[in-house]
């Protein structure tokens, strides 16, 4: 081969390996796992050996976005089952030195006899695994590949912002992914919309930000881990090609009360008129500002938004709405204040409600 084509050809791989975003996490072989008892290197004639086939559970977590007071189901699934199995189910916990997750026992998680197991109260992003085994003595499975449920409250702890604030987003945009707590070490991860079984870490972070020249295959979840074992919230990313309009939407929850703009943007045209917007595929206005807002958002204006423009739709975005907190004090009153007489004093503070940090109103009653 000619030298000066052979290093083109490796220049252009090398350029396409630079254009990779995400590298993958965590590699699962699709070959059974034979294991031989005694583990010998060689074998004689007349002995006895014990082959074992170590099939790879297949985790499922349902719902896979929290809701408040939602319990989270697993589900452990073995190839071929049948009686005498066993299941042992963990919690994912960020490994950033190892760049992979270690696992921790779920509380009465060793050992079960049902395959499925029920976590109530979750409230964070989080990821679970799950095992089997059976046998006299034990023997046990590989452990499944992680599975995630997905929270898009944000809590003080971890956050992760988005710039451009927006869900969608054209091909070839510049994106940046910051994590943000007390935490000195983070890494972005990612499950695309394309090969929804594996996740990813940012290969291109800079400090606490991860930056995305975006492709098609952008399109997915995307959350921060801490080196300290934190997730932080989740959310949705979708790329689209130049030719269609995309949804202007916020990425995070939107406190109710709180009012929002949506609109319609063109890579070439970033002010649009005469756009139709939909709301769970209903058609609610055509403006001819292109611009739909809502003064006072209530939880009746979550759901999925898409928008119109020119015969060519947006993909759509979730909306999600989330409930302003109160907080009620019973305060004594000093003495000079009649027993009878009651002030009602309006304060604001800054709460974490787990979905922004936002302004709440406190009601603060004198007795």
């Amino acid at each position: 081969m000619d030298k000066s084509v052979s290093q083109r050809e490796d220049s252009t791989a090398a350029e396409e390996e630079e254009e990779n975003q995400f590298t993958t996490q965590i590699t699962a072989s699709i070959r059974p796992v034979v294991t031989l008892h005694p583990n010998w290197s060689e074998i004689y004639r007349g002995e006895t050996i014990t082959v074992r086939y170590e099939p790879r559970p297949v985790l499922t977590v349902s719902p896979s976005w929290l809701s408040p007071g939602a319990s989270v189901t697993l589900n452990c699934e073995v190839e071929h089952p049948s009686a005498g199995w066993s299941f042992y189910w963990y919690k994912a916990v960020p490994d950033l030195s190892e760049e992979s997750s270690s696992y921790e026992l779920l509380p009465d998680g060793s050992g079960t006899a049902q395959d499925s197991y029920i976590i109530h109260g979750q409230t964070h992003t989080a990821g679970y695994v799950c095992r089997a085994g059976r046998g006299d003595p034990e023997y046990h499975t590989d452990h499944s590949q992680p599975k995630f449920v997905w929270s898009a409250d944000v809590h003080s702890a971890a956050s992760l912002t988005v710039s451009p604030d927006r869900v969608q987003h054209f091909t070839s945009d510049s994106v940046s992914l910051t994590c943000e707590g007390n935490f000195t070490e983070w890494r972005v991860m990612t499950v695309p919309q394309s090969d929804p079984l594996y996740y990813y870490n940012c290969e291109r972070m800079t400090g606490s930000t991860c930056n995305i020249h975006t492709s098609k295959s952008d399109t997915g979840v995307y959350w921060c881990e801490s080196g300290s074992g934190e997730f932080s919230s989740a959310v949705n990313i979708t790329v689209q090609n130049g030719d269609v309009p995309i949804l202007v939407s916020p990425v995070h929850p939107v406190t109710e009360g709180a009012s929002v703009n949506l609109s319609c943007s063109l890579r070439t045209q970033k002010i649009l008129s005469n756009v139709f917007f939909y709301h769970n595929d209903k058609l609610i206005q055509n403006d001819p500002r292109g611009e739909l807002k809502i003064s006072a958002v209530s939880k009746s204006d979550e759901g999925f938004y898409k928008c119109q423009y020119s015969g060519r739709e947006s993909a759509q975005s979730w909306m999600s709405v989330k409930g302003r907190s109160s907080l009620r004090v019973t305060v004594r009153a000093p003495p000079q204040i009649m027993e009878s007489t009651r002030m009602k004093l309006m304060s604001t503070a800054m709460f974490n409600t787990g979905s922004i940090m936002n302004q709440s109103r406190v009601l603060f009653t004198l007795r």
